[in-house]
């Protein structure tokens, strides 16, 4: 008898223990502890607030965000081809010059790729602003390095 009493008990016990573990998990799920920072704003929300956007205009920085993505990441990856090309030749025997130059070369010519297709982004949003909207979007280019230059990591 004593043995089901001290076994009921524990199992009692335990119920206990699980549910409350469970309630603090559950309500204590978004207290922005040190484990939960609160999330910086995604740049684009910041110009769309920045610039003052109508729902058309959104829409229309939408476009031009798929087309600045679909481009970004394709010189992305055509620069990763490259460095991953030229560090290769890291454990070649014998380094040929020529080759590391062509590569560094084509590196160079993607990223300025990058840069003016940055700077034909921000034309085309610069483009999307009513007159009113002009000193704002002159203020944001004040900006617009810091707004970028933290980069999120990748998978």
């Amino acid at each position: 008898m004593e043995k089901i009493k001290l076994l009921t008990f524990t199992v009692i016990a335990l119920l206990l223990l699980n549910l409350s573990t469970l309630g603090f998990l559950i309500f204590s799920g978004n207290d922005n502890g040190p484990h939960d920072r609160p999330r910086r704003p995604e740049p684009k929300d910041i110009i769309i607030k920045k610039l003052h956007f109508d729902k058309q205009q959104q829409a229309d920085y939408q476009k031009l965000i798929r087309w600045h993505r679909s481009n970004i990441t394709a010189l992305d990856d055509s620069i990763m081809l490259s460095r991953n090309a030229l560090y290769r030749q890291l454990s070649a025997t014998t380094t040929n010059k020529k080759t590391i130059d062509s590569l560094t070369e084509q590196i160079s010519i993607y990223q300025h790729e990058v840069e003016t297709t940055h700077f034909r982004h921000f034309t085309d949003i610069k483009k999307l602003c009513r007159p009113e909207q002009q000193a704002d979007f002159d203020a944001l280019t004040l900006e617009l390095s810091s707004l970028f230059s933290a980069h999120k990591p990748r998978p």
